[in-house]
């Protein structure tokens, strides 16, 4: 600033500078000077000839401490002692008295919300980690719904339970858990179920099940989607269906329906997401010999034709060998 000051002795060249770069001189000349002057203390606030002596203080306070006004607001509490002839001091000095005594703060119960930790899960094989959620299928009218539960293994996709009913509660979700964890052997310990907040989910009967069965519960954090990825993506992938109805007729057409279309995810849809491979292809074990397999078909296609291939010889889509829920982010892009 001192430069620029020296360079522009006149005001009206120091004017033309500061305006070509968009600053004010007030600014300039405060800038320029705050180096030099040495910050000004405050004084402290004089106190008013008008406010209340220590006693005067105190004797308001013990009053409104009195069992009569311990519950009542400060403008209660002037009304009152008005209506008795009495006066005091105004009731933003009541105010001001509990609040240096530290005795004002929200009377109700606030809700606080807690702080949600986010679920990171991974699946190294079948029966790892399982997700469940609720969906609702339109019924024959409006404002009637059949609710689809639908237990998914994260890691091979295949869907290893499902139950359509005319009701959500935790008490049909209690069999359908039941008979999938003693049909796939899983044992305690070995497994984590992932579900998002709902009160079917967060039900104690949910709770007080799953740690009979040693099986540890997760949770997706309120309002994010991206916590479930699996059993949502599973919704899409059947209301999308060009055989998916508007509605339902009957519980026992969603039944059928569902019938027909998990044993084709099951068995003959080759998901994106597990190398191109069938849910039951990964889930029993199949993937090593149906990725042989593929190869020795590229192989072959390679070696009829190589000048088709022009960069390298050609492999069939990635088995799949791990999968997450939110994967924890690496050391070097947390430092980065």
């Amino acid at each position: 600033m001192d430069a620029v000051a020296a360079l522009l002795p006149d005001r009206g060249l120091m004017g033309a500078a500061c305006e070509a770069l968009g600053l004010s001189r007030a600014s300039f000349h405060r800038r320029r000077t705050a180096g030099r002057r040495p910050p000004r203390a405050c004084p402290p606030r004089p106190k008013p000839a008008r406010a209340l002596a220590a006693n005067e203080r105190q004797c308001v306070l013990d009053l409104l401490r009195e069992p009569r006004f311990l519950d009542q607001a400060p403008a209660e509490v002037y009304a009152e002692l008005l209506d008795q002839g009495l006066y005091h001091c105004s009731i933003r000095t009541m105010y001001r008295i509990l609040h240096e005594n530290g005795e004002v703060k929200e009377r109700r119960r606030q809700l606080r919300h807690p702080t949600y930790t986010k679920p990171e899960l991974i699946a190294e094989g079948p029966n790892k980690v399982w997700s469940w959620d609720i969906t609702k299928l339109m019924g024959p009218v409006k404002w009637t719904y059949f609710y689809l539960y639908v237990i998914i293994d994260i890691f091979s996709r295949r869907v290893v339970a499902w139950h359509v009913a005319d009701a959500e509660t935790a008490a049909l979700f209690k069999p359908l858990f039941e008979d999938a964890a003693a049909k796939h052997g899983v044992l305690p310990g070995q497994l984590t179920l992932h579900a998002d907040r709902g009160a079917s989910m967060k039900a104690k009967a949910t709770a007080l099940l799953l740690a009979d069965l040693g099986v540890t519960k997760s949770h997706s954090r309120p309002h994010t989607s991206n916590d479930n990825p699996f059993s949502e993506s599973l919704f899409k992938t059947c209301k999308y269906q060009p055989q998916f109805p508007q509605r339902f007729g009957s519980i026992q057409d969603a039944k059928a329906f569902c019938r027909r279309f998990f044993e084709w995810y099951n068995r003959e849809h080759h998901h994106l997401g597990i190398g191109l491979m069938t849910p039951n292809q990964v889930h029993y074990g199949q993937a090593d010999q149906v990725y042989a397999q593929r190869q020795k078909t590229l192989d072959n296609a390679f070696n009829a034709n190589p000048n088709r291939f022009v960069k390298k010889p050609p492999k069939p889509p990635q088995k799949p060998t791990a999968v997450w829920i939110n994967p924890p982010k690496m050391k070097t892009e947390i430092q980065a």
